[in-house]
């Protein structure tokens, strides 16, 4: 029960996944969902529930003394020109650090992924949440506004925007030179294709993210750890072949999958979120990163 309402089925979130993901608009996600108003749910309390609350869910929050953190900006004239991006790092480092890019999701730099940032730099990395948005103005505020500006953007030109952030980070004289990327979502095939194209690339971990294509598997260098939903029908129907693509090209992989878990399973503002899971997802993560990246 959730306030005394019943369960939502699996149906919801697949409705708003769908919506999420641009496969439907804004009037035909409303009003499929207007069909799971019973039972106690009204259809405003129903979207209350679904989106995101930015406000109340910020693990690491923006003034946290204990993260130094600023806005900055770097070139990527191959993709989208000046980007700007949230760089964290713990308060207390006195020594350079390794890196970690962090990707957004398919609706620019929001809240919830500035704060994963923060936390990449309280487990002792110096994170770099770049944001795809940023030729277009930044993320807008909302992130219906968010995914529409979004794909105003060519996908291969905001894969530029982040290589250039693994080169920035990868020079910037508070890092050691090792870098890696973790991203979500649309983050998540960004991290698949940065292990493909980037030799140097130090780790990659994507989580339900799209595959990178099979001919560019060889490519593919870092050591990969992918972290899968059980439920995420639509992004793991690609991951038998890649994997037969990994075994059959000799690559450094692990892959976990987070049993009875939807797509955004570590996205802890919204109700697709699991506790469990995310956090064991995410000490994987870190785990993951000391041992390559230290």
């Amino acid at each position: 029960m959730k306030n005394n309402k019943p369960e939502l089925s699996q149906e919801v979130f697949d409705l708003y996944d769908q919506y999420a993901h641009n496969k439907i608009d804004r009037r035909i996600f409303v009003e499929r969902l207007s069909v799971y108003a019973v039972g106690g749910w009204t259809l405003p309390s129903l979207m209350e529930y679904l989106l995101p609350n930015y406000q109340e869910k910020q693990q690491v929050k923006q003034d946290d003394p204990r993260v130094q953190s600023s806005y900055i900006e770097y070139e990527s004239k191959k993709g989208g020109g000046t980007i700007k991006g949230l760089l964290a790092r713990h308060s207390d480092a006195k020594e350079p650090l390794p890196g970690i890019v962090v990707v957004h999701e398919n609706r620019g730099l929001n809240p919830h992924i500035e704060d994963v940032c923060r936390r990449a730099a309280l487990a002792g990395f110096i994170a770099l949440a770049p944001d795809a948005l940023s030729p277009l103005g930044g993320y807008p505020g909302t992130d219906d506004e968010g995914r529409t500006m979004q794909r105003k953007r060519d996908r291969q030109e905001m894969l530029e925007d982040f290589i250039a952030a693994f080169k920035h980070l990868k020079g910037h004289p508070d890092c050691t030179g090792k870098v890696g990327v973790v991203g979500f979502c649309f983050g998540g095939w960004i991290s698949n294709m940065m292990a493909a194209r980037l030799p140097d690339l130090g780790a990659s971990v994507p989580f339900y993210g799209g595959q990178a294509p099979i001919d560019q598997v060889p490519s593919i260098q870092a050591p990969l750890m992918l972290q899968y939903a059980e439920l995420d029908a639509r992004v793991n129907k690609g991951w038998p072949e890649y994997e037969a693509a990994l075994k059959k090209n000799n690559k450094d992989y692990t892959v976990h999958f987070y049993d009875a878990t939807n797509h955004g399973f570590h996205n802890d503002t919204t109700p697709r979120y699991n506790e469990p899971a995310a956090k064991l997802a995410w000490q994987r993560t870190v785990n993951f990163f000391n041992k390559h990246l230290r």
